[in-house]
């Protein structure tokens, strides 16, 4: 059979898949949102994953050839045979799963869902998501039947935000079916455009709890030199010194400091997390992660007030310049950044913050953390605090923007030591 397929969600995971898939099937990518439609198709992507050139390259679907048609009217895609999900799988206030988004597409797929169409599922979920959650939606809407009228498969999106050289084609996927048939069609699909391979799992929930587990690993690893950081700090010694010297060891894992936010490694435990709590268990190192992850920008703004007590620097009203509030470096995601908090934790200080990102959008920084971000740098800063290592950032004349008694703190650790004050 023909595979036409549809992307429900073209973010910086859907739109970078879509226009893959659109080298060699006819591809439709929809989304809810218009502005987003209209932009993409004026052959502009604002979150940088794919570049104006590849974008235009397969703009333009003409009938029976293959290409992307990008669209939010759900009439273009209805005559697709299959879905692949991407949008959103965020956490709430209280950090519990919010499936919202999940099972608005599943409705809208199951209003046009026709028989052996496949639905796949790409956003990061705790296992059973796919079968105890979304596929009841698309049967109850569609009125088929799961694995006789129609199949699921579920493909965990591995896309790294910013990455020029892990893009979508040079990621091992892993792929997953439900049925051993469908299993193989799945993985099939995903081998024609994924030059680094596939992995086939043996269920959907396989599939699912590997990548729930792959962010929480992360996620515990960098807690530990976190708290590695915290206890050194009150040693008084270099965190970043000890962690190149200890990782001259050919098994020492080298992770490094820093705030965990995003949309991926500061909200995927959770999930997982609460799936635990569901069948019983009280999970403990993935939480106590969570929690020290969840601290560090209350962290680097203490520090930043010690280190300006030290230098007799007046806190009330001080001038301090934030370098970044996106969620890392070089893209313009600001989607969970915990950057956020360090700039809350230094205005409860009563200090006056500028934040400058050129990486950020000035207008979505302000709709979603009601804050001004500069544009042109000042001057006579009482301190600059280095959050995220945006590659501009290592070109700046720190000693000609801070005052003469003013401080560098470096989050990151990765700007030049003879300009730095104190690393995290």
């Amino acid at each position: 059979m023909k595979k036409n397929i549809a992307i429900i969600g073209l973010g910086y995971v859907g739109l970078p898949l879509a226009v893959e898939f659109a080298k060699k099937y006819n591809v439709v990518g929809f989304d809810i949102n218009p502005n987003r439609v209209e932009e993409l198709n004026n052959g502009h992507d604002s979150t940088l994953e794919v570049s104006d050139e590849n974008l235009n390259a397969v703009l333009n679907l003409k009938e029976n050839q293959i290409g992307l048609k990008l669209s939010c009217d759900v009439k273009d895609i209805a005559n697709c045979n299959v879905y692949i999900v991407t949008v959103p799988t965020p956490v709430d206030i209280n950090n519990r799963p919010v499936l919202t988004p999940l099972i608005k597409a599943s409705e809208t797929i199951g209003g046009i869902l026709t028989k052996d169409d496949i639905v796949i599922y790409e956003s990061t979920v705790y296992p059973g998501v796919t079968e105890d959650e979304c596929v009841p939606v698309l049967e109850k809407t569609s009125g088929l039947k799961f694995n006789q009228d129609f199949y699921c498969g579920y493909s965990p999106e591995r896309i790294n935000p910013g990455d020029k050289q892990h893009t979508v084609a040079n990621i091992l996927k892993v792929t997953s079916g439900s049925t051993p048939e469908i299993g193989e069609v799945v993985n099939n699909l995903y081998a024609s455009i994924i030059t680094a391979g596939t992995h086939l799992a043996p269920t959907i929930k396989v599939a699912e709890a590997a990548k729930v587990i792959e962010n929480a690993q992360r996620d515990i690893n960098i807690a530990f030199v976190n708290e590695l950081a915290k206890i050194f700090n009150k040693l008084d010694i270099d965190t970043h010194s000890v962690l190149e010297a200890a990782a001259t060891k050919w098994n020492f894992l080298p992770f490094k400091p820093g705030l965990v936010g995003g949309h991926c490694i500061g909200v995927d435990p959770y999930y997982l997390a609460q799936k635990a709590q569901e069948v019983g268990y009280h999970p403990e190192i993935i939480l106590a992660g969570r929690r020290l992850n969840d601290s560090m920008g209350d962290f680097v703004a203490t520090e930043v007030l010690k280190l300006m007590v030290t230098k007799n620097i007046a806190v009330k009203n001080a001038k301090v310049l934030m370098l970044g509030i996106t969620f890392k470096e070089n893209c313009p995601d600001i989607r969970n950044t915990k950057a956020i908090d360090v700039y809350t934790a230094l205005t409860n200080f009563n200090m006056n913050v500028d934040v400058y990102d050129p990486w950020a959008d000035q207008e979505e920084v302000k709709e979603e953390y009601n804050i001004s971000t500069i544009q042109t740098l000042g001057k006579n800063y009482d301190a600059i605090v280095h959050v995220v290592s945006h590659k501009e950032f290592l070109d700046l004349d720190l000693n000609n923007l801070k005052s003469n008694k003013g401080i560098v703190y470096d989050v990151k650790g990765s700007l030049n030591i003879n300009e730095v004050t104190k690393r995290l």
